[in-house]
């Protein structure tokens, strides 16, 4: 099918402006551009009945992190939560209006992450973050006023990847057991030669904005091949939380998204696996001018909702 009327729309409006990919600006005119994009597209930004920025600490430094909390009453659920950007883009306010939306429809404690960015910080730093970022939080259960036993953890695209890599070295190395993932058109694979890997509007995220992301955030070609990095080359996926991955029909990451879940249905996890025809790769973020946006955040609400209630 062809793009929905609000995603051509949304296309038509960024060739209208003559917005240059991403990938042919600087990083720090991408960097701008990102956020400035993600929120002119996202909406009102929701009330949530508190939200308190603090600092964790970690291995390589201290982690921000954005913590929204419901005017419910605790011990509550925890949505970890990891932002988009291809592993160099982004930063908490990138996810705010996903956090306020999911905390409110949830009655969830949402965690939003604010990992370390490549080319800075290579790869595993993003992945080590987000991992003692969750270990963390849980180790502070009672201060927090929250459940060490009702966790899971989500993000969209890179942060997709994220909670796919965290899932993988909690089962391995130990740390809070997790209620669920939830995947949003996550990257599963690097130097994946799929036939949605073949998608290249200059208009939208495509096959090059994939190649640009991963020669940041990796070191070494060689470390595309370590499961933290690319889980789909994981050779035991059993012993998962159960997952949601959404996807997107217009998206160079598409294919590999389903590919990890029907891996991770192979081996026992139980999956919910959506493609949302028409739009493109980023529309969760875009509740403030895609429909879809909103359907798919209540996906995944009912999602964690279900995970939360045991």
């Amino acid at each position: 099918m062809p793009l929905n009327p609000q995603a051509e729309q949304v296309r038509q409006r960024r060739i209208a402006a003559g917005t240059p990919p991403l990938y042919s600006q600087s990083l720090a005119e991408a960097r701008a551009a990102d956020l400035a994009d993600i929120q002119a597209s996202s909406g009102d930004r929701e009330p949530v009945h508190r939200v308190e920025d603090r600092e964790l600490p970690a291995s390589g430094g201290s982690i921000p992190v954005r913590l929204y909390r419901p005017d419910v009453p605790g011990p509550l659920p925890v949505l970890v939560y990891f932002f988009g950007g291809g592993w160099i883009l982004g930063q908490i306010e990138t996810c705010d209006a996903i956090c306020r939306r999911l905390t409110n429809l949830v009655g969830c404690l949402t965690v939003a992450v604010g990992y370390r960015l490549a080319p800075e910080h290579k790869f595993p730093a993003a992945v080590t973050d987000c991992y003692e970022a969750v270990c963390w939080l849980a180790s502070q259960a009672e201060q927090l006023e929250l459940d060490a036993h009702r966790i899971a953890v989500g993000g969209d695209s890179a942060g997709g990847n994220l909670a796919a890599a965290v899932s993988l070295l909690i089962r391995d190395r130990g740390g809070p057991p997790l209620a669920g993932q939830l995947l949003v058109y996550p990257n599963t694979q690097y130097g994946a030669e799929t036939e949605s890997m073949r998608f290249d509007d200059p208009a939208l995220f495509n096959r090059r904005s994939v190649a640009w992301y991963w020669q940041h955030y990796l070191a070494d070609p060689a470390d595309g091949s370590d499961p933290l990095a690319s889980p789909l080359l994981a050779p035991d996926l059993s012993g998962l939380p159960p997952a949601l991955v959404i996807t997107a029909e217009y998206d160079p990451l598409r294919d590999e998204g389903e590919q990890y879940a029907a891996r991770l249905a192979e081996a026992g996890v139980p999956v919910e696996q959506r493609r949302y025809g028409g739009v493109m790769h980023g529309f969760f973020t875009m509740s403030g001018v895609l429909d879809d946006a909103e359907y798919a955040l209540r996906q995944a609400a009912r999602f964690l909702t279900e995970r939360f209630a045991g």
